[in-house]
């Protein structure tokens, strides 16, 4: 699996979980793992002028795409279409993890997500998560940590 040799080369302790349903949401993905959903690490990806944006954000957000389209300096940030997504990150959406794209893509951090010790992100497929946390985020994407909202 791709995600789970990107973590291991970035240093990553955590493991990749297989959950037993499919987590296409941070509730869905919260029921499963017994946190809060804020805990959640979504795997938003934005077409930003044309360019894949991953946005990480905390499930109990909505992000502010006019607000992140100014942070990156573009005219306009808008929901990515699966076809965009998937070529963007060789993943699909609802899994979508933070890392083992097929190149790098700029990546923002919500800040709320370091309210928690433990944050649960995509493994790459909609059935897998693993455990990180805020710090590692930013530190495996070099992402930029800001407010989404």
């Amino acid at each position: 699996m791709k995600v789970a040799t990107a973590l291991q080369s970035l240093g990553v302790a955590g493991e990749i979980v297989v959950l037993p349903e499919s987590a296409p949401t941070a509730a869905t993905a919260a029921a499963q793992l017994g946190c809060e959903v804020g805990a959640i690490a979504n795997s938003l990806i934005f077409d930003a002028d044309g360019a894949p944006l991953l946005v990480l954000t905390s499930g109990a957000h909505r992000v502010n795409t006019e607000l992140i389209a100014r942070i990156v300096g573009v005219v306009k940030v808008k929901r990515a279409a699966p076809e965009f997504v998937r070529e963007a990150t060789g993943q699909p959406i609802g899994g979508v993890a933070p890392v083992g794209h097929p190149a790098p893509v700029r990546t923002l951090v919500d800040n709320w997500l370091s309210k928690f010790d433990v944050v649960w992100a995509a493994g790459g497929h909609p059935h897998t998560v693993f455990p990180t946390s805020f710090d590692e985020l930013v530190r495996i994407t070099g992402g930029k940590p800001v407010d989404v909202e």
